[in-house]
């Protein structure tokens, strides 16, 4: 009997290990100085949700009202939160091997951003992941014709997502999660189907 050999060359997406995450920070930007306030993360594959991760984080410093007023989050249910160095390792480990899984995220910049920021205050290595946003990719997959922007709310009731988004770390991963799952099967109709393709996706901005 032969055995066929499998590389990352030859997977499909359906066979691609993605982890979709969000953060809720108490800033807009790292350079700010604010900090990381929920982590939420889903990992799926083959269109199955196959672990989750959520934890609040205590960033030392006070929520503002309007990312209260934003989120929901306030100064006392972070009060025994972990710091971000005690709750970093373990969510690196929940990422997964660099070299096979997928990060998403919507407007990935932001949240990659400040965990890359939040690696290099902690000396910790960031893994190097390929990182796909899909803000990015439904401009890629949808027109003017089909929604008037690609923020998360607009997309995720477009695709019919399970879980609406409410600017909490969780409920907006999985709200991605769907996202993501209906922009891959639209990429299918580019031909798009395995995970060297998928990385090789350029830009194509057809949505503002």
């Amino acid at each position: 009997m032969t055995v066929q050999s499998f590389t990352i060359a030859d997977m499909h997406l359906s066979q691609t290990t993605f982890v979709v995450l969000d953060l809720e920070t108490s800033g807009a930007a790292p350079s700010t100085g604010a900090g990381i306030t929920e982590i939420g993360a889903v990992k799926v594959k083959g269109g199955q949700i196959i672990g989750e991760f959520q934890s609040f984080v205590n960033p030392g410093l006070s929520i503002s009202p309007f990312i209260t007023q934003l989120t929901g989050i306030t100064d006392a249910m972070l009060m025994d939160a972990p710091r971000i160095n005690e709750i970093f390792p373990t969510f690196i480990e929940f990422l997964g091997p660099e070299n096979e899984n997928v990060l998403v995220a919507h407007n990935a910049p932001f949240d990659i951003g400040f965990l890359k920021a939040a690696a290099v205050i902690l000396d910790y290595p960031w893994p190097k992941h390929h990182v796909a946003d899909t803000a990015r990719l439904a401009r890629y997959v949808l027109t003017k014709d089909d929604v008037i922007n690609c923020k998360l709310a607009t997309l995720a009731q477009f695709f019919g997502a399970t879980t609406s988004p409410t600017h909490r770390a969780l409920d907006d991963a999985r709200a991605t999660v769907d996202v993501l799952h209906g922009i891959i099967e639209r990429l299918g109709g580019f031909g798009i189907t395995t995970l060297p393709e998928f990385k090789k996706i350029k830009k194509r901005l057809v949505v503002g």
